[in-house]
């Protein structure tokens, strides 16, 4: 992913007043993320946990997508599996999150969810980057770039329901 400012990540989203993505808390390193590492800038909001943001590119043109997490439920056995980088986390490591729709779709209440990563470290996780905690990859005949592109078209799909 190319390196996005302040003010096209605040531009980029489609499923929230201009308003609501001005009052926003964003990431204060965007200029030291490992941009050529990153499919999608993700972060979770530090004043509201149950808010997480995702911006990406989307042909030239940056999309932003605002997320609501659903409330954890807690069952320590359970491990769970990321529907984008297919990473294993223990309880707590994915998370439901929600988006509403773009338009009057999203005005109608109508959302869309997907289960991921809970920090949102997906591109870090599928380039061996980051190991998740006590969770782990699987081991796959893909290789890293074939991952890689797996990751990119899942969330592709899903900015597509977001969208449609």
């Amino acid at each position: 992913m190319r390196p996005v400012t302040e003010q096209q990540v605040r531009a980029s989203f489609v499923n929230c007043s201009k308003g609501e993505a001005k009052r926003m808390a964003l990431p204060r390193d965007l200029d030291e993320r490992p941009w050529d590492d990153l499919d999608f800038l993700g972060w979770r909001d530090p004043g509201t946990l149950d808010r997480a943001y995702i911006v990406t590119e989307r042909g030239d043109d940056v999309v932003g997508v605002a997320l609501r997490l659903s409330a954890q439920r807690r069952n320590f056995a359970q491990r769970a599996m990321c529907s984008l980088c297919l990473t294993t986390h223990p309880t707590g490591g994915v998370s439901l999150m929600t988006a509403r729709r773009a338009g009057q779709a999203g005005r109608d209440s109508n959302s869309v969810g997907v289960y991921v990563c809970t920090d949102l470290a997906c591109s870090l996780y599928v380039r061996g980057k980051k190991i998740p905690d006590l969770g782990g990859r699987l081991e796959e005949t893909l290789t890293v770039e074939q991952q890689i592109d797996r990751t990119r078209q899942k969330l592709t799909a899903f900015l597509d329901k977001v969208l449609s």
